[in-house]
Order: C-alpha cells, then structure tokens, then sequence
C-alpha cells in the first residue's frame, strides 16, 4: 500500500532537508564522482567505454541526478538517459550495466549521507525517508528510458534486416526484380508487399518479377498474399511475374485451391527477365537488348 501523502509542514521539513541535501551533494560533487567512477570501475561495468569516457558519463549523471533532486522534474534526465542510450548501447552496453552505475551511485550517496548525520540518528532517518524516493524515481527514470531507447533501435536493426533481406531492385528503366530467399510468414509478406509498392511508385516500374527461387515453402495465408501483391500492383500500373516455382510450392498452391488465373508465372529468373523486357518492348539480338517500341 502506498504511503498517504505528507502533511503541509511534513512536506516543508522534508523540502528543507532535500535542500539541505542537494548542497551537501553540490559541495562534495569532485570527491563522490570520483568514488562512484571507482566503485564503477571495480564493478567492471561500462568496460565497452574508456576511463576518461566513463568519468565524463559519471559527470553528467550526477549533475543530472543533483538537479532531479533540487527541482522534483526529470525531464532533463529522461533527455540525457535517452541520449546516453544512444551513444552507448551501438557500444555494447547491457541494460544491467546501466541499472547498476545508477544503484551504485545511489550507494555511494547514501554512504556520504551516513558519513555526515551518523551523530544523529534521527535526522538521518528524515534525510533518507526524504532522499529514497527521490532516487528511486531517478533509477526508474534512467532504466525505463535506457530500455525504451534498446527496444527502439533493435526495431530499427530489425527492419534493416528485413528490407535487406527482400530487396526491390531496378535493374532497368520501368523493371524492377524482388528476389526473395528464406522463410516467407505472413509479416514478412506483408512487408515486402509494402517495400514492393513503395518501389513501385519511386521507380513508376511498368514490370516487376517476383523471384521466388529460394523460398522453401509457402502455406494458404502467404499464398493468398501474393495473389493480392499482384492485385495491388496491377491496380498501381504495373504486372508482375513469379519465377522460381518449385515442384513442391505448385503442388501445394493447386491443393490448397489459390487463385492463380491473374499470377503470370514463369519458370526460372531468366525468363522472367525476359518476358519482362518483351512486355517493356525489349528485344534480344545476339546477346544485346534493344528497344523495339519505345511506347511503354
């Protein structure tokens, strides 16, 4: 059950002693950062970042950690915690890492607090029911914050995967080529369909082949997907073309019953290629390809 709220003159002790608190803090900030940049160093955390890089972190922290406690507002912390995060999680940094410098800092401060009221207790015990949950609100800040900011650029790693593993690339004017390898499940087919018809519109492709050779399987849902990729194509001006059915996948598309009347399928990439170029006007002569109708 959460603690009720203090009484007016409650809050204006315990306002005091935060003051009282922070200039404490404010007036032995060179010798607390160092002690926490060596408790840090002896807990082996931020070992991707130097010492000189770890001490300038250690700074800004604590200066940080300072004004949440003078002010009450953790906006200025919630920017640094999401621009550290930034810097130092391509380096490598773990989330435990970062929650453990912010708990060892607390340690460290509410050892200088033992240190300076150990002649009277209960002053000592006001002070801590004041500074306890102020520093529990910064950790929660920095940790919260350093996840959100993980969980963001892993998103944007994921999606870099995903768009290099179905490139949309234009290998002539008007004729675009998706070649798709691995497991195709239906986010996945969703999200090539998307990056398919962004480069439709970019590219104003008249042709696209879909190169399907190195997809082991396919089930109904994806099956059907692809039947609505050409639909949307189609609608967006531009026919599309399968290659690389195997065996198996064309067995599995007539048992599962897909309509494949509009899916203009061709056996291999090659010749998707080239019933790209003769649907584009395109014609090979001796091994080089002219324009026959430039009216595409």
């Amino acid at each position: 059950m959460a603690d009720p709220d203090p009484a007016p003159g409650q809050q204006d002790a315990r306002d005091d002693l935060l003051r009282e608190l922070v200039s404490h803090l404010s007036n032995n900030r060179t010798e607390l950062r160092q002690e926490w940049a060596r408790r840090i160093g002896e807990a082996r955390l931020l070992t991707a970042l130097t010492e000189e890089e770890i001490f300038s972190e250690a700074t800004s922290v604590y200066d940080n950690y300072v004004e949440v406690l003078e002010t009450g507002s953790v906006e200025a912390l919630q920017d640094y915690a999401r621009n550290l995060s930034e810097r130092i999680i391509p380096r490598g940094v773990e989330t435990d890492e970062v929650l453990g410098i912010v708990l060892l800092l607390r340690d460290v401060l509410a050892r200088s607090l033992f240190e300076k009221y150990q002649a009277d207790f209960q002053v000592l015990n006001e002070v801590l029911d004041a500074y306890e949950p102020a520093a529990n609100r910064i950790a929660n800040t920095v940790g919260v914050n350093f996840v959100q900011e993980r969980e963001r650029i892993i998103r944007q790693q994921q999606e870099a995967i995903r768009e290099l593993s179905t490139p949309v690339l234009q290998v002539r004017e008007r004729l675009l080529i998706l070649p798709i390898i691995g497991v195709l499940d239906g986010q996945r087919a969703r999200q090539l369909t998307e990056q398919l018809l962004r480069g439709i519109r970019t590219n104003r492709a008249r042709v696209v082949v879909i190169d399907i050779t190195g997809v082991p399987a396919i089930d109904s849902t994806v099956a059907n997907h692809l039947v609505q990729t050409v639909d949307a194509s189609r609608l967006m001006g531009a026919s599309v073309i399968i290659t690389g059915l195997s065996s198996e996948i064309a067995q599995t598309l007539v048992t599962l019953g897909v309509d494949l009347s509009k899916v203009n399928a061709v056996g291999d990439l090659q010749g998707g290629i080239e019933e790209a170029e003769r649907l584009l006007g395109y014609t090979v002569i001796s091994g080089a390809v002219d324009k026959a109708d430039d009216r595409v």
